[in-house]
């Protein structure tokens, strides 16, 4: 049937040689595909014709010269996902609707262990797209020099396989466990390879029908300038975190033997870049959840206004959730007293968002938002408070800080200035910031590097984690 996909058994995999950078593509839809492929800025390679980013990175739905048709399609995709995830905050119809979209793309349980190699219909219904001829040009202006091409979307990773690319082809998994969409429609014969963030996602995808050899248990690429060299940044930036996470010494009382293991002596102790209570609260790409950022301004007011706290708003991109952030620092008149204790980070493109972000990070003692691809950094060392899910996806994300400890759902936000400082005391977030330090991959960007550039098979040491 005409548009249908077919089977291919493709029999010639391109040479593996070594070389000197990638082909990065991401896709512009929310925040989490092109945070995932940020850190990898410095291995990418463009195209002259396409280059028009900063960190040479290519946006599958978004570069210059792209046919009117794939643009229209990638369009649909992104403006419908980003209208039901606004819709989610309306009480009955908006959540009925979003609850369709995500049982679409939910994530199957994983117990009982089973075969959940057939392709689902989102799958066959995007291959149908990809063989009309979705994504052929992108694949053309890249085939002209083939290197090999990393991607944080699955949709790209298929259109480089279906399209016949010359290079090497992976695709970086973004979430803690994954949905049957990111594996193609006849997994035993693909030769994409995967580079898995944690031990599940390996496991998940032998399930989907990926050859084991296929996948690489990387950990999920973290900002190179948040690690810095033999981890030397991010222990400087977690033993200043220590300081304000543990006011009470019960943490480090209880785990001192730890802290002078990785800190020596002055583990716990440090009064470098001493700050106040640092909290960052971040909203995802649709910036469905920009009311919980002013209910906890509002409940930390008299602490910001005092100079015990401070508070980090991020708007990202948006335009809209930077003025209604703004007018609500106007409203408590936090603008003019006080505003150093006050920060909206917005930023007009990711990259630059990306960048201030990323440094806001090092001087963050608390990360509070819902559990995207952000779950990962925890591997930084900062504590995660949990907002409210939205999606399958976000689910799991929100179990696997759980399992390792290094997130807390938040209570109600009205009464943060009460059960904030009620875990602050009780030593609970600088344990933490430890866990997630001690068993979250933070080297995902050191592996992948080594794979894509140098041919070596390299991942995470100690395979225990989840």
């Amino acid at each position: 049937m005409k548009g249908m996909p077919v089977k291919k058994n493709l029999k010639n995999k391109p040479a593996r040689k070594k070389c000197d950078g990638a082909y990065v593509v991401t896709v512009d839809m929310g925040y989490g595909h092109q945070r995932a492929a940020y850190p990898l800025k410095d291995i990418a390679v463009c195209p002259p014709e396409m280059d028009l980013s900063e960190t040479r990175i290519i946006t599958a739905n978004n570069y210059p010269g792209i046919p009117a048709a794939d643009r229209r399609r990638w369009e649909g995709g992104r403006k419908i996902y980003e209208k039901i995830s606004r819709m989610f905050r309306l009480p009955f119809l908006g959540r009925i609707i979003f609850g369709i979209m995500d049982y679409v793309q939910r994530i199957d349980p994983f117990y009982p262990r089973r075969d959940l190699s057939h392709s689902t219909f989102q799958v066959r219904q995007q291959y149908g797209m990809i063989h009309r001829g979705w994504g052929k040009d992108l694949i053309e202006r890249l085939n002209k020099r083939p290197l090999p091409l990393i991607t944080s979307f699955f949709t790209v990773a298929f259109f480089a396989e279906e399209h016949e690319y010359q290079g090497e082809i992976y695709c970086l998994c973004t979430d803690t466990d994954i949905s049957r969409a990111w594996v193609p429609m006849f997994p035993q014969e693909s030769r994409i390879k995967y580079f898995a963030p944690n031990k599940r996602v390996r496991e998940r995808l032998i399930l989907y029908g990926i050859n084991k050899e296929n996948i690489f248990v990387t950990g999920f690429p973290l900002p190179k300038e948040n690690i810095g060299k033999d981890l030397k940044t991010l222990k400087s930036d977690l033993n200043c975190r220590l300081v304000n996470l543990d006011p009470a010494g019960k943490y480090k009382q209880k785990y001192k033997r730890i802290l002078n293991y990785y800190f020596g002596d002055s583990g716990g102790d440090s009064e470098k870049n001493k700050r106040p209570l640092t909290i960052t609260f971040a909203v995802g790409g649709a910036g469905a959840q920009r009311s919980i950022g002013v209910t906890i301004l509002d409940s930390l007011h008299d602490y910001i206004d005092m100079g015990h706290v401070r508070l980090n708003l991020v708007a990202g991109t948006r335009n809209d959730v930077y003025r209604y952030y703004e007018k609500e620092v106007r409203r408590l008149h936090l603008d003019t007293k006080h505003k150093e204790y006050i920060h909206i980070l917005y930023a007009e493109t990711k990259d630059e968002y990306f960048k201030k972000f990323n440094e806001m990070l090092r001087t963050t003692d608390v990360l509070w938002t819902k559990p995207s691809e952000l779950s990962f950094y925890v591997g930084l060392g900062i504590p995660i408070i949990i907002a409210p899910t939205i999606g399958s996806q976000e689910d799991f994300n929100k179990a696997w800080l759980h399992q390792i400890g290094s997130g807390f759902e938040q209570e109600n936000p009205k009464y943060t200035n009460e059960w904030l400082f009620d875990w602050l005391h009780s030593g609970w977030l600088a344990q933490a910031a430890m866990e997630g330090f001690l068993d979250a991959p933070r080297n995902g960007v050191y592996h992948i590097e080594e794979i894509v550039l140098k041919g070596k098979r390299s991942e995470i040491e100690d395979m225990h984690f989840i």
